[in-house]
């Protein structure tokens, strides 16, 4: 029997959501939670397996807490815009509600959960390194419903998040997969892709410029990120080393 947690910050929305839900007996609300900082907290239980998720909410944007979510849990939406559909499917949301929510289209968004494979077993798969790529290759890449085809060389930054990482490309786009950093650095050409921080791996190709600060801290600005990326210290002497080689006028 699936077991939700409905995070939402209006006290209506989230009342007539819990009143559709009754409706579906196999499905039990174990939790609740209306601002970020308690849906954190919510979100490091083990014990659900779907996050009905508002995604203005008080404290901040949703978006921010997918990462939270503990592997193998699925993710609804529900929102008064449409604006964000893209970007939910991005992340592997297992469905988009409008609100008020129909009760025509939870059902479906109930029936979806129930023909879902086990994300678990996807994720098994995806956080596994692949086969060695090459600069000039092209990677797929795939998140819930949106796949694309990117070239490696358009990969300009891939930053963990705890289950997640994110794959940011030069034109700026982004998308969110189960693979781990380590799968990630595993596979790409070591070439021209460094692990500058543990949490981030970046294209040196990618690097327009960088700066060392007092504390002799570096700070790398990349194409088609809009921060900088701050690099490890103990890793300055051999990114100094690679980036000369790439950029022999840097």
């Amino acid at each position: 029997m699936p077991q939700a947690l409905l995070i939402e910050d209006e006290t209506t929305a989230r009342a007539d959501l819990r009143a559709k839900l009754a409706a579906h007996p196999d499905v039990t609300v174990v939790a609740e939670a209306a601002t970020m900082r308690s849906a954190r907290e919510l979100l490091a239980r083990p014990d659900y397996d779907l996050v009905f998720l508002d995604i203005q909410l008080i404290g901040g944007n949703a978006f921010d807490l997918v990462p939270d979510v503990r592997p193998g849990a699925r993710i609804v939406f529900v929102t008064a815009y449409d604006a964000y559909a893209l970007r939910a499917f991005e992340i592997n949301a297992l469905d988009y509600l409008l609100k008020p929510v129909a009760p025509a289209r939870l059902a479906k968004a109930l029936r979806r959960l129930a023909a879902a494979p086990a994300l678990s077993e996807e994720a098994t798969a995806e956080l596994a390194p692949g086969p060695a790529l090459r600069l000039d290759d092209t990677v797929y890449l795939r998140s819930g419903l949106r796949a694309r085809f990117a070239p490696v060389a358009d990969i300009s930054l891939i930053a963990a998040h705890d289950n997640y990482t994110e794959v940011r490309l030069a034109d700026g786009s982004k998308i969110f997969l189960r693979k781990s950093l380590k799968a990630w650095e595993d596979t790409l050409p070591a070439t021209h892709f460094m692990r500058v921080h543990r949490t981030q791996i970046v294209n040196l190709a990618r690097v327009i410029r960088y700066r060392r600060d007092g504390d002799e801290h570096t700070l790398l600005y990349v194409a088609g990120v809009a921060e900088p990326v701050s690099a490890s210290r103990d890793r300055w002497s051999d990114l100094r080393e690679r980036l000369e080689h790439l950029h022999p006028a840097t």
